[in-house]
């Protein structure tokens, strides 16, 4: 597999996994496809970027991947769209992104042995950590049902 990346008059950057070499009438009708994005010859890019978690396969993704297909470009896994930021400190939803350093042929491996079951003690401390944007009301339901339990909620 091999991702192309594709880079816009924006700034953003278009990655492409595809599982075939590409003839250039496909990088055509990719470029258009994304507004005129330009294909890049680099294998990755410098720099900072905040784009989709790479263990997701984002709803724009899959859209994008079946236009593709659509337009009879073969061989699509994956489409995501990234975005360059000035810096590590750049704010971005914690939930559905991250945050890259650099984009290359691994964006999208996933190579993650599972963390161990977490077992929730303070869910106001666990939902600031993890972002999850719970409503106290939500807080205060999880604490209910942990107590009428009898033992701690894991992170599942």
């Amino acid at each position: 597999m091999k991702i192309l990346f594709f880079r816009s008059d924006l700034g953003s950057v278009i990655a492409v996994q595809t599982v075939q070499t590409q003839p250039q009438e496909a990088v055509d009708a990719l470029e258009w496809l994304f507004s005129c994005a330009r294909k890049t010859d680099a294998d990755s890019l410098e720099g900072f970027f905040v784009g989709p978690r790479r263990e997701m396969i984002t709803p724009w993704s899959t859209t994008a991947v079946e236009i593709a297909q659509n337009m009879n470009i073969q061989g699509l896994k994956r489409i995501e769209e990234y975005f360059p930021v000035q810096s590590e400190k750049a704010s971005y939803d914690k939930m559905l992104q991250r945050l890259y350093r650099g984009l290359d042929q691994d964006i999208f491996t996933v190579d993650h042995t599972p963390d161990p079951i977490e077992y929730i003690a303070d869910f106001e401390e666990y939902n600031r950590r993890e972002g999850l944007a719970l409503s106290p009301d939500e807080i205060k339901y999880l604490q209910d049902l942990s107590a009428k339990l009898g033992r701690s909620l894991t992170d599942s």
